[in-house]
């Protein structure tokens, strides 16, 4: 999408793992959890008004990413959340969630626990998001 641009606070806050033609896909620098984040390449700041074709392309990419959770991570609940309330550009967390991680039940946002991915995580869940590729992301 022309005129497209990550807000700044997530591109501080994330790793860019791939990336479709309709939109981004980050993992949050959060080594506590698997968590995701897909940004639509869109201006529109609401999931529900995307033009139709595009909000359907949009739900298969977070399906596959949740799949992915899954898939690779076996979670006890999937978290898919389009907050925004400090970040108003449209993104959607996909966040595996395990009864045994550092805050259950509550929300993983807003909180000082933290652990950053070395580099070399990265590039693990770079090709764990490689068989993402057949929904159209491309690493």
């Amino acid at each position: 999408m022309s005129g497209f641009a990550l807000h700044p606070r997530l591109a501080a806050d994330t790793h860019r793992l791939a990336e479709s033609p309709d939109s981004l896909l980050l993992l949050m620098n959060h080594a506590l959890v698997p968590w995701f984040i897909l940004v639509p390449k869109t201006q529109e700041l609401e999931l529900h008004r995307l033009e139709f074709g595009m909000r359907q392309r949009v739900r298969d990419e977070m399906d596959a990413v949740a799949g992915l959770l899954e898939a690779e991570f076996r979670p006890d609940k999937l978290n898919i959340a389009t907050i925004g309330n400090l970040v108003p550009q449209l993104h959607i967390h996909l966040i595996g969630r395990f009864r045994h991680d550092f805050c259950w039940p509550n929300p993983v946002w807003g909180r000082p626990e933290r652990q950053i991915y070395e580099a070399s995580e990265v590039a693990r869940m770079r090709e764990r998001v490689c068989a993402l590729s057949s929904h159209g992301f491309l690493i």
